[in-house]
């Protein structure tokens, strides 16, 4: 397995039905991840999730591409340089 390395995962949910099938990927990753805030961004509505994880690059890719797949959301990493 890689090296671990620290990523924060960026995440915009347009469409509430999603939701449950973010959390559920989430917790699915739960042993990777630092941290996690949520802001409900009502005016607009939508959600804006950042995740931080600590995590092989194969991991953090994984979640971000499961995400990505759920209709109304969007998922984008940023990871540290080593």
């Amino acid at each position: 397995m890689e090296e671990s390395r620290v990523t924060v995962v960026s995440i915009i949910v347009k469409d509430e039905e999603a939701s449950e099938a973010v959390n559920k990927l989430l917790h699915e990753y739960r042993q990777y991840i630092v941290g996690r805030m949520g802001i409900p961004y009502r005016q607009r509505q939508m959600s804006i999730i950042s995740v931080v994880m600590d995590a092989p690059g194969e991991v953090t890719s994984a979640l971000s591409g499961k995400l990505g797949m759920q209709p109304g959301v969007t998922a984008k990493t940023l990871t540290a340089k080593v």
